[in-house]
């Protein structure tokens, strides 16, 4: 057996139904947003640096690989870059820029 409502209970049950899927949309965008803000933001903000980094790379100075060596570009290309490796001078190896995870500047 269903339950009957006047004109005024039916207008405010459907108005309170309108209002949770409005409050449940306006909790999803801000749910949405926070996660945004603390994973992608600061992912972005790395990448920037990282690519600001790479640009200002220069012959000569010293590079940290994501391998783990560390070494001192002899030659730069668009994309890659030579890198020698020890101190007897006869590793040189190419490899790509994103292969740097770490720079320092020569103080030649």
């Amino acid at each position: 057996m269903g339950i009957l409502l006047s004109g005024e209970e039916a207008a405010a049950a459907q108005a309170g139904g309108t209002m949770g899927i409005l409050s449940m949309v306006v909790i999803y965008g801000l749910f949405f947003l926070a996660i945004w803000f603390f994973l992608f933001r600061p992912q972005k903000k790395e990448q920037k640096k990282m690519q600001a980094m790479l640009s200002a790379l220069e012959i000569g100075d010293s590079v940290l690989t994501t391998a783990g060596f560390y070494g001192v570009v002899i030659d730069i290309a668009d994309d890659t870059v030579i890198v020698e490796f020890g101190s007897n001078r006869n590793c040189r190896i190419p490899m790509q820029k994103s292969a740097i995870s770490r720079v320092e500047k020569s103080t030649e």
